[in-house]
Parts: C-alpha cells; sequence; structure tokens
C-alpha cells in the first residue's frame, strides 16, 4: 500500500476554522501513569543505591551488562580516537559546526554574560557579578537516533559560559557507540562521558553517585521517562526545559518553490509521529503545489512512515487571508521552528513576537539552525516561546548582585529601610539599619 500524507486542509475564511485548528494544535503533555511511577522507582533506587542500580537498570534497559561503572565511562582518548576514526568530510564539518556554534555563543557571552558595576553620587557601588555553574550534566538522546549536534548545542555554550566540568551522558543500546556523537563530545570539550541513558542517568546526575558527579544544571533532550525525572529532580539542580514534541511552523508568500517548503515540513515530520508541522500562506494555489509536492517527495524518504503518520496526525496547511493574518496566527502557535519563506522575510519578521527560532527566507532551511548555522537549536516547545527562550550561555551562567554601600549612603538608605522595616513589623532589620546612622 503506498503511503500517504494528507495534512489537514483548513482556511481561516471557514466557520468553523477556530475549533479545528485548536484541536490540531492540542497536544497533551500529560505522563503515563506507569511511566511516573517507573521514574519514581528509579530515582529512589539510584539515590539510595547509587552506582549499582544505575547499572542494574542500564543493563536491564540498554541491554548493557557491566559489572562497575568504570566499565561504562568513556575515556578522553577514546573521544579523540572516535573523531580520529570519522571520514575526513565528517570530521571537517563537525568541526565548522562547531566553530560556528561556538563563535555564536561567544558573541553572546560578550553581549549579555559579562559583570558590571556603578556608584550612585554617594559612593554606593552595585552592580551584578556573573559566574558560571560549576558542573552541568549533558544528556543526549541514543534510541532511534544518534545526535552529534545535540552534544555540540548543550556543551559548547556551557564551555564558553566557563562551566569547570561538563558530563555527559548518552545511552547505548547494546553497547553501539556512535562515531559522530563520541567525536562530537572530543570537539566541544566534554569533560567526563558515560554510556547511561534513561531515568537512571538523570538520577545519578542529579543525586551523584560513587562514580558519576554530582552536576548542578542538567540539560537536553529525551524521551518521556527522561523528561519526567528531570520535572521530579528540578529543585535539587536547576534544568533547561521540559521539551515536547518538534515543531516547525511555515508562513510562505508562494515565492519560494513548493518543494523546498514540503521538505522542510518533513524535516521535522521525520522526528516522530507526534511532531508537528504547519504551513500559513495566503496562496490556495501554492498550497494546492505544496501538497502535490508531499505528494511527489514522500516516497523517496527513508522514514516515510513516520512522516507521513506526523502529517496526518498533526500537520496542517492553512489558507489565510493574508501574510498579516499569518504573522498573528503563528504569535498564537509560538512555534519552536519559525520559517518566513518569502521574499520579504524583513517585511514580516517585526510582526513575529513568540518563536524559538525564526528562519529568514527562503534560502534558509530549518535544518541549518538544527547543524551549522551557529545559534542553538534546543528551543522551547508547545507554545513555550511565550514566555522562554532557547538554551544559551545565560542558561549556564548565575547572577550574583554586589551591594558596597558607603558610609554616607548608609545615612539616606539606612532611614528608608527603618521605615519599611517597622512597617512590615521587623524591627531586627529596622535596627541594623538605625545602628548605622550617624546621630
Amino acid at each position: 500500500m503506498t503511503l500517504q500524507a494528507r495534512p489537514l486542509r483548513l482556511s481561516t475564511a471557514d466557520a468553523g476554522f477556530e475549533a479545528a485548528f485548536q484541536a490540531r494544535l492540542h497536544w497533551s503533555a500529560d505522563t503515563d501513569a506507569q511511566v511516573e511511577q517507573a521514574v519514581t522507582d528509579i530515582l529512589a533506587a539510584v539515590r539510595a543505591r547509587g552506582d549499582a542500580a544505575v547499572l542494574e537498570f542500564t543493563g536491564r534497559f540498554d541491554g548493557l551488562p557491566a559489572d562497575a561503572m568504570q566499565a561504562l565511562e568513556l575515556a578522553p582518548a577514546e573521544l579523540k580516537a572516535a573523531f580520529d576514526g570519522l571520514p575526513a568530510a565528517q570530521r571537517q564539518a563537525l568541526e565548522a559546526a562547531a566553530a560556528r556554534v561556538r563563535s555564536y555563543h561567544e558573541a553572546q557571552k560578550r553581549a549579555s554574560g559579562e559583570s558590571w558595576t556603578y556608584r550612585d553620587a554617594d559612593g554606593t557601588l552595585l552592580g551584578q557579578k556573573v559566574t558560571p555553574l560549576d558542573r552541568v550534566g549533558i544528556y543526549v538522546p541514543g534510541g532511534k537516533a544518534a545526535y552529534p549536534s545535540s552534544v555540540l548545542m548543550n556543551a559548547i555554550p556551557a564551555h564558553v559560559a566557563g562551566v569547570g566540568e561538563i558530563i555527559m551522558v548518552v545511552p547505548t543500546p547494546r553497547g553501539e557507540r556512535n562515531p559522530l556523537v563520541l567525536a562530537a563530545a572530543h570537539v566541544a570539550g566534554v569533560t567526563r562521558a558515560f554510556t547511561i541513558g534513561g531515568a537512571q542517568a538523570i538520577a545519578a546526575l542529579a543525586y551523584g553517585t560513587a562514580t558519576v558527579p554530582r552536576v548542578d544544571k542538567i540539560t537536553g533532550p529525551g524521551n518521556a521517562y527522561v523528561a519526567s525525572a528531570k520535572r521530579r529532580v528540578f529543585g535539587q539542580v536547576g534544568i533547561d526545559m521540559i521539551a515536547g514534541p518538534s515543531e516547525i511552523l511555515v508562513l510562505a508568500d508562494g515565492s519560494t518553490p513548493a518543494d523546498w517548503v514540503a521538505m522542510d515540513l518533513f524535516s521535522q515530520a521525520e522526528h516522530d509521529e507526534l511532531a508537528q508541522s504547519i504551513l500559513l500562506c495566503p496562496d490556495a494555489g501554492y498550497i494546492a503545489q505544496v501538497q502535490q509536492a508531499i505528494d511527489r517527495l514522500l516516497p523517496e524518504l527513508p522514514r516515510a512512515a513516520i512522516v507521513a503518520a506526523s502529517l496526518n496526525g498533526r500537520g496542517a496547511l492553512i489558507q489565510t487571508r493574508s501574510m498579516d493574518e499569518a504573522c498573528a496566527i503563528s504569535n498564537r502557535i509560538a512555534p519552536e521552528h519559525l520559517e518566513i519563506a518569502s521574499a520579504e522575510p524583513h517585511r514580516w519578521e517585526p510582526l513575529l513576537r513568540h518563536a524559538g527560532a525564526i528562519f529568514l527566507g527562503g534560502y534558509t532551511s530549518e535544518s541549518l539552525g538544527d547543524y551549522c548555522a551557529g545559534p542553538n537549536h534546543v528551543l522551547p516547545t508547545s507554545s513555550t516561546a511565550r514566555f522562554s527562550s532557547p538554551l544559551g550561555v545565560y542558561d549556564f551562567q548565575k547572577r550574583s548582585s554586589l551591594i558596597e554601600v558607603s558610609e554616607q549612603g548608609a545615612q539616606s538608605l539606612g532611614r528608608i529601610a527603618s521605615v519599611l522595616a517597622h512597617g512590615e513589623g521587623l524591627q531586627a532589620h529596622a535596627r541594623a539599619a538605625e545602628m548605622r546612622i550617624k546621630p
């Protein structure tokens, strides 16, 4: 039977558009109760038994039996050997991508990641001290596919931020180690790497074991077990975000070849069946061309079945009244990836307020952002771009306020603090300020 992909066809002019649109966007982030219970048990076991529990679960879930944790740690020499063993083209691509990612995040650090101070007229010094985290853990998926790009996108900004130790965990089911992932760890400056995954890896990073050091923050995507574990250990450690299925939204004015747009929709749909790919366009004829391109190009894809399931279940081709309306709908969706496939991308970009990453113009495929453009590909999903941002240098830094009050400043500030502290009924606060006021 020939696979078919038929994204839902909608028009904003239809009476039933709103209900159909909301239904297509809906995705439940609720975690299955069985997953929650399994994660609870794994976290408790690792916290109580440390390495022994990690070894047990790694053998059970990844088919990777080991007598000691040392067998699951990758030595730096192994990472370098993986890099040296790659074909020249892969080595060069990895280094070129890493250089661009590093350059972007170094610019990000210069723009917003430095300490600063100033003095008031009375000599009081105020400011902010920016310091990197001591140790972070990065989770790299390793089940259905291997993601060396995730290594670069998580480790490099941490390295640029000045993090002291970067601990990588990556599942290697049945002992299958992906050379590109190990090589990426070498290029990105990973400090230590362990072949463990799942909730047990998150637990080991959050609580620490005899072998795996406890970290201050965990970043990186994973499956439902990983997401649930990250949610539960938050507070013990920091986390980046709880990621949902991947998303792409394309705003098209009809000027970009339909084949390009169809493939861009495929690029997210091939991640998994729950990924979402949506096209917004005011031109009905162009939408028809994109559907024709989908029909023609789908059979060429190795992951065609996954793409078809994604487009049939969650995809949509939506005709809008105008590009302005398309921008307004985009802001409601707040997508992870937003492409402006237009001859005038800078005309529409100012209207777009909510997106993880914005790709300007027909030549800017989302896949370039995933691998080598430079900005981070760890992006907010499920409309969380309304209030959150891409992973960056700032996720691996923290800020401490600096306050140095001069003798002169203590006279005026002390009186203000005294009044407010008495108003709150906190007399010790008030007296501490008053003691520094000259009679």
